[in-house]
């Protein structure tokens, strides 16, 4: 009997270890690297830590019954819509290299183009958002854009490493068409693991500026998250970013449950002109590392945003809530608090100089 255990679990431990040696689930942060990791003050016992203790799970909670709920309890009916959703194939090759514009293509990844400069955020293009392609399935009419239809980039921009913000298919095509990749630390050994070169990183931690091109700077700032690719959880670090420009800041809020860091951001260096901040896949049991609602209002006030555009939805089921509550709450507590709330179609580009821009409520059909 002993032996048998024994063989068995070998067996699954080799199977394990077969499966995620393959290229998407990417590689762990190594010698240079890894010692440039153990300095950050962010980094203890083999892990990075958000500023706050942040439990995966919240009081009242356990992680068996919420696995449980999520796999096998009663679903929503609009958990997916039940028709296409509406969207628009914008031609982001032909937009003028002088017109600053935001497009969002679904869940959180987005196209911006500002002062001559291009950057992608978070780029996941593949119909799936998972290390699978028959799991986390995108709905349908959220998936129109295609790596190909990517312009050159001067920067790819990488919040953390987790499968719905950093697609292996979509990297590695974009691989040839990008200058360089900002991403946090330990991020960068998916990347070279995928191609791309150590010279094309700019790689650092929370606090960091970094001088971009055109008189554009980019900062690394806290967020409340976490972050992995296998089992074993912040082997890498997480972000979010200040984009300031000789005319506008823009904040890049990145996946964050709701905590004291918003406000010092907006202390430091707010006001933004646009915050561009996590809205869905949330659940009152993971409220700590995923903002709900109310938290994305309170987060938009925190850092002194002029406007606030509304992401990480409308693409995958990750979490148990209708597919378009988030956008239906993040506009309703908007208005309640007089913040003016931009919620464009998927592909529906974002003008970011000028009046504010009306968007409709095109979740509602």
């Amino acid at each position: 009997m002993i032996f048998s255990i024994v063989v068995i679990a070998l067996i699954v431990i080799g199977v394990y270890y077969l499966i995620t040696s393959r290229e998407v689930f990417g590689a762990e942060p190594s010698g240079n690297r890894l010692e440039r990791m153990k300095l950050s003050q962010h980094y203890k016992n083999r892990q990075f830590q958000n500023l706050s203790y942040t439990p995966s799970i919240a009081e009242g909670y356990s992680m068996p019954r919420v696995m449980f709920d999520f796999f096998f309890g009663k679903k929503d009916p609009l958990l997916k819509p039940l028709k296409a959703i509406p969207s628009v194939h914008t031609d982001l090759k032909a937009i003028p290299a002088d017109q600053d514009v935001m497009v969002w293509l679904g869940h959180s990844s987005y196209y911006i183009r500002t002062n001559g400069v291009s950057f992608l955020i978070d780029p996941v293009l593949s119909s799936y958002g998972s290390p699978f392609k028959y799991f986390n399935k995108a709905f349908s009419g959220s998936d129109i854009f295609r790596p190909d239809d990517i312009p050159h980039l001067d920067y790819l921009v990488i919040t953390h490493d987790h499968y719905d913000h950093l697609d292996y298919p979509t990297v590695k095509a974009l691989r040839d068409r990008v200058d360089q990749v900002i991403l946090p630390l330990g991020v960068g050994a998916h990347l070279e693991r995928w191609g791309y070169a150590g010279s094309s990183l700019i790689e650092e931690e929370w606090g960091a500026t970094v001088q971009l091109k055109n008189n554009i700077s980019i900062t690394f700032t806290p967020a409340r998250h976490f972050s992995g690719r296998k089992v074993r959880r912040n082997g890498t670090l997480w972000t979010s970013y200040v984009l300031q420009t000789p005319d506008k800041k823009i904040f890049l809020g990145g996946d964050s449950g709701y905590d004291t860091h918003f406000k010092a951001i907006g202390e430091q260096y707010g006001p933004f002109d646009y915050a561009i901040m996590e809205n869905g896949q949330y659940n009152e049991a993971w409220k700590y590392i995923h903002s709900l609602p109310e938290d994305v209002v309170k987060a938009g006030i925190d850092v002194k945003a002029r406007n606030i555009i509304p992401v990480h939805s409308a693409k995958f089921a990750l979490a148990l809530h209708p597919w378009n509550e988030p956008l239906e709450k993040v506009t309703l507590l908007g208005k309640e608090n007089h913040l003016n709330i931009l919620t464009p179609m998927i592909g529906q580009p974002v003008n970011l100089n000028g009046s504010p821009q009306h968007f409709d409520p095109w979740w509602k059909d």
